[in-house]
């Protein structure tokens, strides 16, 4: 059984998955970082050569094959939710969790983030979040078992949450 974190950037996903890889003593995979390290480019790269159609493909194939194994702690890129396949894969053998933030915490979280390019143009930095998170929650949570708001968490309290929910219910 795999441990899955969706939600949008900035909730903490790849902390909590730090914290669960020791705590829980499984190994965290970011699907971001496998997407860069099997294209060998970062992602605006990816985005800017390729597009984001093949980028998203590329994360369909990283879906693909973490779902494929087990015992694994996943911490999915945000917008893994955008294809319905992505989530029928990773829950065929997994507890799927849903990091949730407020628009102002993501904001303050991520604003200086350059590893990812823009999702919309012309937009500010605070309305492109508040419109994607928008758009994407009613597939966070369609796609989520268990859902955690992680505004007034740190990320070990969060992780606390998830390993009480994995240990009653793995």
């Amino acid at each position: 059984m795999n441990l899955v974190l969706i939600g949008y950037r900035g909730t903490g996903k790849s902390e909590v998955g730090k914290l669960l890889s020791e705590r829980l003593n499984m190994p965290c995979v970011g699907m971001d970082a496998e997407i860069v390290r099997r294209a060998k480019m970062p992602i605006p790269q990816i985005v800017e050569k390729f597009g984001w159609p093949r980028f998203r493909d590329m994360e369909t194939e990283v879906v693909e094959d973490l779902s494929s194994r087990d015992h694994l702690i996943i911490d999915t890129g945000g917008g893994v939710i955008e294809r319905p396949e992505n989530i029928s894969a990773l829950k065929k053998n997994a507890q799927v969790f849903w990091l949730k933030a407020s628009v102002a915490v993501i904001v303050s979280r991520i604003q200086k983030d350059t590893q990812r390019p823009a999702l919309t143009e012309g937009r500010s930095f605070t309305e492109e979040v508040a419109d994607v998170l928008a758009r994407r929650v009613s597939k966070y949570k369609s796609a989520a078992h268990h859902e955690i708001d992680t505004d007034p968490l740190t990320p070990k309290q969060v992780a606390d949450q998830i390993i009480a929910i994995w240990q009653k219910d793995p």
